[in-house]
């Protein structure tokens, strides 16, 4: 359609036309890159989103596996300890041997390099015992207990215990 020229143009019209299209096409603009932002977003948490799920259910059994590997029993074995025992029926003395259950190499690792210090506190333990206390079942299983006590207290100050499952008892002679 031709423009009539001998028609006079309102200003005033073609300024609304334009500045309302303006408006139009501004708030179409907004909602298209908010649409597009939406489904943007949407599609990567829905795929991210599977995959970190996917991921984090893979790792479960890994974890768990994990956990059952480092809770698997390892044995350090003790070199007999031979004391006298306190006084009852004269004198008495003690020969026993004892294995330690630790939970992981580390925690075998961490008692073989304080040995020293494990052989002390047990040899000030027994030396401390009676037969009369010692000789019976539930006796020994108390021993047991008071070994495990001493051997799980930090060898270092602030440091953590040890992880020391059982005592078992691999030798055991009151004379």
């Amino acid at each position: 359609m031709k423009a009539n020229p001998k028609m006079k143009a309102d200003p005033k019209g073609e300024a609304a036309a334009a500045s309302g299209s303006k408006k139009k096409l501004m708030i179409m603009a907004i909602a298209g890159v908010l649409v597009l932002g939406g489904g943007a977003g949407a599609g990567w948490f829905f795929l991210h989103g599977a995959d970190a799920e996917a991921a984090h259910a893979e790792d479960e059994p890994k974890k768990k596996k994990k956990d059952k590997e480092a809770v698997k029993a390892e044995y350090v074995p003790i070199e007999s300890f031979t004391v006298n025992l306190q006084p009852e029926n004269g004198d008495q003395y003690l020969q026993v041997q004892f294995t330690l259950q630790v939970d992981g190499p580390e925690q075998v690792a961490l008692i073989k390099d304080n040995m020293a210090k494990v052989r002390s506190r047990v040899l000030l333990l027994l030396s401390g015992k009676k037969a009369s206390e010692i000789n019976t079942v539930a006796g020994k299983q108390q021993l047991a207990a008071e070994i495990k006590a001493v051997v799980q207290e930090p060898f270092d100050e602030g440091g953590g215990d040890q992880d020391v499952s059982d005592v078992l008892f691999t030798s055991f002679i009151i004379q």
